[in-house]
């Protein structure tokens, strides 16, 4: 059976009631039969539901279908995408490890990266993520843990996972990879050697910016650990926004082809105009990733980023002008969204940081929508325009 079909077919056992889609189960704990059935189930002799914030049938469903589309053995559901990012490392990680990070990363990420962690001695190097020299000259004996996006957020750089995946061998290192922008339709770093995978649900899997969630699947000995976490600090999944993240996966492969189709489309159309100093698509020739892209991605995905020339001053002309697309932080919505990274998502970089990653005060991330692609084109040339 195709994933396409199970992400449709998959779903909480049914109650008497005989319902055709299932259920929304708010409650915050379950019942046992007798005081046995409690004690054996909370003996783990066995399987029953015990209370929301370690699991509930809404949750388990959500589970089950990213476990299935990213090919893990395991996983867990989170409130937010950066509960389960500092979740997979608290789990995991103890006073006097080291990470090593790709320093292109979301902002909320560096900030647990240098402010949080770091309090606990768990100490971080950063870099370049393309540079797999560079991964492997920053091992130390006691790193534990790479971490990386791909692509990463907002610069569109992609990491060659199975090349860094190969630098574990004969080590104790784990490698996260939040998978948000690719989603598991267009990869599934698993099957590249990763051994979690990290989502932002609040993304793409929703797809219409409606919920929080976050995800972690992969590797069940890594998975019961980060489990014990979780359950004991409680950043649980509530039913209901599981719910909507579950029934939101049957479209997730439709909406992730047109999704991409459109960046593609908006990026060709973009790509050379007079008031730009770059275009950045994965699928883009002119990407400097483009052959590990095309090797490493079913389609190029649903952002792409233009740099517009004159700086911020000119941003803000250009959003004034834009009609159809949305201003705001999130991305991965059925409606076209515009960011400036520089003064939101990522404002919090040094300076100096921000040059690095390419983050100029003219870059603007286009997270591209479902709207008909003929409006998009229009209504971004139109506002390329008049700061023309």
């Amino acid at each position: 059976m195709q994933k396409q079909t199970k992400a449709i077919r998959i779903q909480a056992e049914r109650s008497h009631n005989r319902e055709h889609s299932v259920p929304l189960y708010l409650t915050s704990s379950f019942t046992f039969d007798d005081a046995e059935e409690g004690r054996a189930i909370f003996a783990e002799e066995k399987s029953g539901n015990i209370y929301s914030r370690y699991m509930n049938p809404n949750v388990d469903e959500f589970v089950e279908k990213m476990v299935m589309l990213e090919n893990a053995e395991d996983g867990l559901a989170f409130s937010t995408g950066m509960a389960a990012i500092f979740a997979s490392m608290a789990g995991l990680l103890k006073a006097g490890d080291h990470i090593v990070a790709s320093n292109a990363l979301f902002g909320s990420c560096i900030q647990i990266l240098t402010k949080i962690t770091a309090k606990w001695g768990i100490e971080c190097t950063f870099v370049p993520g393309a540079d797999i020299k560079a991964w492997e000259a920053a091992i130390q004996p006691n790193t534990k843990f790479f971490f990386c996006e791909s692509p990463s957020n907002p610069g569109l750089e992609l990491i060659d996972l199975p090349a860094l995946a190969a630098l574990k061998k004969g080590r104790d290192i784990v490698l996260a990879v939040d998978n948000c922008f690719a989603t598991p339709i267009l990869q599934t770093p698993l099957d590249l050697g990763a051994d979690l995978v990290i989502h932002s649900a609040t993304k793409y899997i929703d797809g219409q910016g409606r919920v929080l969630g976050g995800v972690i699947c992969g590797k069940k000995v890594y998975l019961d650990e980060i489990r014990f976490f979780a359950r004991h600090t409680g950043p649980s999944l509530s039913p209901f926004n599981a719910w909507i993240l579950s029934k939101s996966l049957e479209l997730l492969d439709l909406r992730m082809q047109k999704h991409s189709e459109n960046a593609q489309a908006l990026a060709e159309a973009l790509e050379g105009h007079a008031v730009l100093n770059a275009v950045k698509y994965p699928f883009l020739k002119s990407h400097p990733h483009y052959e590990l892209a095309k090797r490493q991605m079913k389609y190029g995905g649903g952002i792409l980023t233009i740099d517009i020339k004159g700086g911020f001053e000119k941003v803000v002309a250009f959003s004034k002008a834009l009609k159809i697309a949305s201003i705001s932080p999130n991305l991965g919505d059925s409606r076209t969204i515009m960011t400036h990274p520089a003064s939101t998502t990522h404002a919090k970089i040094a300076p100096e940081e921000k040059v690095s990653l390419g983050i100029t005060e003219g870059l603007v991330r286009i997270a591209v929508g479902l709207e008909s692609i003929e409006d998009l084109k229009a209504d971004f040339l139109q506002a390329l325009n008049a700061i023309n």
